[in-house]
């Protein structure tokens, strides 16, 4: 708890004389001009709340910028650290004894027994700078250096250079300022709880290191409170000059060990240390003792799992949870504090990403992308991605086509592209919209190859014109089921049910199971862009994930839940902010969702989706797509575990597969069998191993109803 205390004769004396001599230093003009202000500052002082906050800063000993952590699903993986100060805050208990008392004989040897401002300190700093004129002499007490690296901090928050400035400018002003503030802390604070904000708001290395746990972890591998007496000593060296003692730094080593030893005699001196430590600590080199770890931060270092960051990254800038403006959210990341709890399964991710470069390695001479997207039905968990690419933000990505900080497998508002053309995956929300119009997918079809537009008419499409189509080894099957339309993955059929059904009933049913287009600003499926006949055989363009999610929806009986990539948000005080929901609801009739499942094994053991078949004679739920030359699709599920969905294609524009060679494979015409249904298999079968899923034949049974 802060102690209190009243203003005593040592605090006003020192306040008093810091004047003097800020009166000395300056000359009678100088006295005369801030004499007004250093009672007007007194006044404020005396009149602080119990938070002491002065001009708006807040100069509370626990209140500090921290990193915030991204970890995965098992809590304890981290994916990556954000911050704009690398800093974690520990209280004085967890801090070696040895650091605290090698940053008070390095900066304030005095620290313990004058009350918030140094007079020796001051009166010494005054002779040597002004009276022998030598270096300038700072005499600021540890107390003062705090309040010093408050308002730079809150400069830097605030983005205010000219305030940054005024923070660390060397003025009477400043100095007078500081001192006002510093007497004023000790009344609020103790001597500990003063070390404490020091330890952890300093800066001990060169870049954005600030705080002595984080310096224990980069030069040492360890934790502040297991700091030994040369550890510490190498520390509490930095703070004087960052940037030239910084021993990560080889170039600084022989400087930072000389800074080294000079704290282990100011150690020695002030009793803080035996003879014996003092010479053993002083006797080893220093680059014996460093364990130098990397400080990288954000998803540039999170490895496979950068797609996944910058896609959590992205919802944390986009939700309203975290912060009324972009602003406040990137600062809220950078700034907070937050254990970020995100739902990526590492064994899901992992498998992603080896699926897609196994099917197409990244220096592949077609440039094609591989992009996979991973759910869990019922839950709105985002599991995962794959891509065959490396995850760079930097400009190096612009030169190197292996690289991107583009996510292909989410929408553009979420740091995506443009999404795919979906092609035949898109016709089980035909056959879902079909069945909640009451039809059964046994009732036979006339097909052909030429409709008229209008027949697709409904309240939002008024067509025009004729739309000719076939199915894919040409012409047409009739008459034709909706079952069989969807096991041969036949388009005339898929036609002749939206003539029946009109063109909004299958726009609503894209929607109930969680379907919107990945362009920004073109989400809605009743945009101009995606809503016309075409959209039935997947024209639209559509992310990877919004179509696992589609997927998995049919595999949760039909559940459909908003993807979330967030489970849990733990704020430095313990508390939980709320995070955005995946809203699961029955969207679906299970009924129709189990109907639908078993028409997609039907196309697994009779169909076009052959080689999606998994291993181990699981029942197999997929479907395969291919929209003309340009992408390669496949997308199925396991109930309730894992849904999935592969593109394979150009992201940026429409490349061509015809007669291209793919990992040591030609074909003359390409289909989504060929390519995207193994790399769909892979991660399938690569995943369930890994979390070892039980083989449940029971899901996928035709409902009666719709069976008729």
């Amino acid at each position: 708890m802060p102690k209190k205390n009243s203003l005593t004769a040592r605090r006003a004396l020192a306040l008093l004389l810091a004047y003097l001599t800020l009166c000395i230093c300056g000359g009678v003009v100088v006295s005369l001009m801030v004499m007004p202000a250093v009672f007007g500052a007194n006044n404020m002082a005396k009149a602080l709340s119990p938070s002491l906050t002065v001009e708006g800063i807040d100069f509370d000993v626990t209140s500090l910028p921290q990193k915030s952590t991204l970890y995965a699903s098992d809590g304890k993986t981290v994916i990556a650290s954000f911050y704009a100060q690398n800093r974690e805050v520990v209280p004085i208990k967890n801090i070696s004894v040895y650091m605290q008392r090698a940053v008070v004989a390095r900066e304030d040897r005095r620290f313990f027994e004058h009350a918030g401002v140094d007079v020796q300190g001051v009166m010494r700093a005054f002779v040597k700078t002004y009276v022998a004129k030598g270096d300038t002499q700072g005499g600021s007490s540890l107390t003062q250096q705090y309040v010093k690296n408050v308002l730079m901090v809150k400069a830097r928050e605030d983005d205010d250079p000219i305030a940054e400035y005024h923070a660390s400018e060397d003025t009477v002003a400043r100095k007078l300022r500081e001192m006002l503030i510093a007497v004023q802390m000790e009344k609020k604070y103790s001597k500990y709880e003063i070390l404490q904000g020091y330890l952890n708001i300093a800066q001990f290395g060169s870049g954005s290191l600030y705080g002595v746990e984080a310096a224990a972890k980069r030069y040492f591998n360890t934790n502040a409170a297991d700091l030994t007496v040369v550890q510490a000593a190498t520390i509490a060296a930095i703070t004087k000059n960052p940037e030239k003692y910084d021993p990560s730094i080889e170039a600084n080593q022989k400087t930072a060990e000389e800074q080294r030893n000079i704290v282990l005699d100011l150690m020695l001196q002030e009793k803080f240390i035996s003879q014996a430590q003092h010479d053993e600590a002083k006797a080893t080199p220093l680059k014996d003792t460093l364990n130098i770890q990397s400080v990288q931060q954000g998803c540039q270092v999170a490895g496979d799992a950068a797609f996944f960051c910058s896609y959590v990254t992205n919802q944390i800038l986009n939700s309203k949870e975290f912060g009324k403006t972009a602003q406040a959210r990137q600062k809220l990341l950078n700034e907070g504090g937050l254990e970020i709890y995100t739902t990526m399964d590492v064994n899901a991710n992992n498998a992603a990403m080896k699926a897609a470069r196994d099917t197409i390695p990244p220096n592949d001479p077609t440039g094609f992308e591989v992009t996979i997207a991973a759910i869990k039905p019922g839950t709105g968990e985002v599991l995962g991605f794959g891509l065959n690419r490396t995850y760079d933000a930097t400009d190096a990505a612009k030169t190197d086509p292996t690289r991107t900080s583009i996510n292909y497998a989410v929408d553009q508002k979420d740091g995506g592209g443009i999404g795919f053309n979906v092609g035949s995956t898109w016709k089980p929300i035909n056959m879902v919209a079909w069945m909640m119009q009451g039809h059964s997918i046994t009732e036979s079809l006339r097909t052909y190859t030429r409709y008229a537009n209008s027949s697709f008419n409904c309240a939002k499409f008024a067509g025009k014109g004729t739309w000719s189509l076939h199915n894919s080894e040409g012409g047409t099957t009739s008459p034709e089921t909706p079952l069989q339309g969807l096991i041969k993955s036949h388009n005339t059929t898929q036609a002749s049910m939206a003539q029946v059904i009109g063109l909004c009933s299958i726009a609503d049913a894209a929607k109930t199971l969680g379907y919107h287009n990945a362009i920004l600003g073109q989400e809605d499926v009743y945009s101009a862009n995606s809503f016309n006949p075409p959209m039935i055989i997947g024209s639209v363009q559509a992310s990877p994930l919004t179509m696992a999610n589609v997927y998995a929806t049919l595999g949760a009986n039909g559940v459909e839940c908003t993807p979330i990539a967030i489970k849990k948000v733990i704020k430095q005080n313990g508390k939980k902010l709320k995070v955005p929901s995946a809203n699961c609801h029955q969207a679906i009739a299970p009924e129709i969702a189990q109907t639908t499942a078993y028409a997609l094994n039907q196309g697994v053991l009779k169909g076009e989706a052959k080689a999606a078949q998994l291993d181990n004679n699981r029942k197999t739920f997929a479907k395969t797509g291919t929209n003309e030359q340009t992408y390669m699709l496949t997308a199925g599920f396991v109930p309730n575990t894992v849904a999935a969905f592969v593109a394979v294609g150009n992201a940026e524009t429409q490349g061509d597969f015809s007669g291209k060679t793919i990992n040591g494979v030609t074909h003359s015409t390409w289909y989504g069998m060929y390519i995207a249904s193994p790399a769909w298999k892979e991660f399938m079968n690569t995943y369930l191993a890994a979390i070892n899923a039980p083989n449940d034949d029971s899901y996928g049974t035709l409902a009666g109803q719709y069976a008729k």
